[in-house]
């Protein structure tokens, strides 16, 4: 027993020595790395680099994203440069700062837009029963523009949500004739998750039971900036700026105008993207 008890803390004695080698060495090759001519310049330099996170905009029930920020990850920065033998400017290696209020998970506000200081609007076509959006898929792949089509109960058709997909565009909810407490929405949202990770809500009035139905399935509402009607271009032409999320219904007159919208859209030097882009922070 005694023989057994003795060596039972030679053996402790031993792991516990190692453990505080260990500790005592990795604090030393931290106080050391803090004094290296690298890690010091690092770290002046890194005022230069540093860009403050945007928290997204709230008001009232309404959100707009924020941004990220970017700062010199010391460690990478440091490891890369320590292998190069010296300080050099180009080893540098960024990481994203999170903003503090971000759009991420924040289900319960309308979102009205994209953040303002990005080149970019996105487009989200209605498609219901009888929408046919072969001359818009048509266009917008002669355009090179990718879009969000949010589709109801009636347009769906597993084959049409992978046609979507595959043109690398995304598919929002509808649900049936917007209304999200028909148990379609959620039957809609299964099939959608099926062939995309994302999708959204539509609403057009604010109606807080649609972002109360919504928010509880973690799925943000969209309140597009521009709803489009007669003349989609003049209106778009009246009203654009960056960051709008602008809504069309298909008709004969958006298929004679869309490309003209494209076009113009880019002599603004817009950047028309899908919502996933355009609200990413």
């Amino acid at each position: 027993m005694v023989i057994l008890l003795k060596k039972f803390f030679e053996i402790l004695g031993f792991v516990l020595l190692m453990c505080f080698s260990f500790i005592y060495t990795e604090k030393t090759v931290s106080v050391v790395k803090e004094y290296d001519e690298i890690m010091i310049e690092l770290k002046r330099k890194g005022i230069e680099y540093e860009v403050d996170a945007q928290d997204a905009i709230i008001v009232d029930q309404t959100i707009i994203p924020g941004q990220k920020g970017k700062k010199i990850d010391l460690d990478k920065s440091y490891s890369k440069m320590k292998r190069y033998g010296r300080f050099n400017e180009s080893l540098i290696t960024l990481m994203d700062t999170e903003p503090s209020i971000s759009i991420k998970n924040t289900y319960d506000k309308f979102v009205i837009s994209g953040n303002e200081q990005k080149n970019q609007v996105a487009f989200l076509f209605l498609a219901t029963k009888q929408t046919d959006l072969t001359t818009i898929f048509k266009i917008l792949k002669q355009k090179n523009v990718k879009a969000t089509i949010f589709i109801d109960f009636y347009y769906y058709e597993a084959e049409k949500l992978n046609t979507i997909v595959s043109y690398g565009h995304e598919i929002g909810n509808l649900s049936l004739n917007y209304d999200y407490s028909d148990s379609s929405f959620s039957w809609l949202t299964s099939k959608i998750k099926k062939v995309t990770k994302q999708t959204y809500c539509y609403d057009h009035s604010f109606s807080e039971e649609t972002l109360l139905l919504c928010s509880s399935s973690k799925i943000h509402t969209i309140k597009p900036s521009i709803i489009t009607e007669a003349r989609p271009l003049s209106e778009i032409k009246k009203s654009v700026k960056n960051g709008s999320i602008i809504s069309f219904h298909v008709n004969e007159i958006l298929e004679e105008e869309l490309p003209l919208i494209i076009n113009y859209l880019k002599t603004k030097n817009l950047d028309i993207v899908t919502l996933s882009e355009l609200l990413e922070e």
